[in-house]
């Protein structure tokens, strides 16, 4: 008996010193190398998964380039670059500058204009025609030399998302954000909780937050973003998904796309705390 209870002393001791040792791990994850695009997917409307169209995709000089050089006209090919691994619980710094003049053809809407796919479905999922994956955008918005115009909005393509305790179906919502003109480099951070809480920061202030985001849509935008599997699902809470980045017509660059995993940490408010204390890498 004293030989079984000091067995399990052993284990539980071991047990709380993996845990404590695992609390005390917290570390970035660099998700872009700054090589290639190992880890990532590509998927460009009308074409099939991990066809770079034209390299729109390429990197160099420790940069994630999204160019349209080798474009004569865009013809809504709107694309995406997934990572691999689906999260839930996560804090997420993307750095990211716009560069030149949008291709010819290219939305009015989207000059200046790119986005972070939050909680979104699998690039191997999407229909070889859809033009945008179900989930939760972290739309980045250049300024255009005069006006407001904010960035780390929300756009919600095929999902619906709660503010100040009531549903909210708008597609796009404006952040609190000053307008970042010209070329230079901004910092955004999204702090992911599951299905209840997502904040966008910049500069370590919030500037916009929502909850329960589910997936849904009312009206023609059903069928524009949402297949039969997906209309099957309506109400259904998104509680996690993959990461994509968008290039839909405007020269954008990524130079940083770090992750911390909080998954680990999410039934302990004390280690919660401590990991979105955490100086960004």
């Amino acid at each position: 008996m004293k030989n079984k209870l000091l067995l399990f002393a052993l284990f539980f001791t071991c047990y709380h010193c993996t845990l404590h040792a695992q609390k005390d791990s917290l570390h970035w994850m660099q998700l872009f190398n700054g090589k290639d695009l190992t880890g990532w997917d590509l998927k460009f409307t009308g074409y099939n998964l991990n066809d770079n169209l034209n390299n729109t995709v390429t990197v160099s000089d420790g940069i994630m380039k999204i160019s349209y050089d080798n474009y004569t006209n865009f013809t809504n090919q709107f694309g995406h670059i997934y990572y691999k691994t689906p999260y839930s619980y996560y804090r997420l710094i993307v750095e990211y500058r716009f560069v030149g003049e949008q291709i010819k053809g290219g939305p009015s809407w989207d000059v200046r204009n790119s986005g972070v796919m939050l909680h979104s479905q699998s690039a191997q999922s999407v229909g070889k025609n859809q033009e945008f994956p179900v989930s939760l955008e972290c739309q980045l918005l250049g300024g255009l030399g005069k006006g407001q115009r904010t960035t780390a909005n929300l756009c919600t393509p095929g999902t619906y998302v709660e503010m100040n305790n009531q549903v909210n179906m708008q597609h796009c919502i404006n952040s609190t954000s000053k307008t970042y003109d010209g070329d230079q480099w901004v910092t955004v951070e999204m702090q992911v909780f599951g299905d209840s809480l997502v904040r966008h920061l910049i500069d370590g202030q919030i500037v916009l937050e929502y909850r329960h985001p589910k997936i849904g849509e009312t009206g023609d935008d059903v069928k524009r973003y949402l297949d039969e599997d997906f209309v099957k699902k309506m109400n259904t809470a998104l509680k996690e998904g993959y990461i994509a980045l968008q290039a839909e017509s405007a020269p954008v660059q990524f130079r940083k796309v770090v992750l911390l995993d909080l998954a680990p940490y999410k039934n302990d408010a004390a280690a919660l705390t401590k990991a979105l204390a955490i100086p960004a890498p």
